[in-house]
């Protein structure tokens, strides 16, 4: 075997390890759905359900 293809047999091998550890370490655990209840909207600005507005 070759030194490029053995190089690239590795870089295959451990690009799924480097995927997950790069999901652990990723901003999801501050963000999460939000959901309101019925006439209210989710206003990013003050992070809270406020009353939709209808004109």
């Amino acid at each position: 075997m070759s030194i490029k293809t053995t190089l690239a047999a590795a870089i295959l091998a451990l690009a799924p390890t480097f995927a997950i550890a790069q999901g652990c370490h990723s901003d999801h655990g501050t963000e999460q759905a939000m959901s309101c209840s019925d006439g209210l909207v989710w206003d990013p600005a003050t992070g809270a359900c406020v009353e939709q507005v209808t004109s």
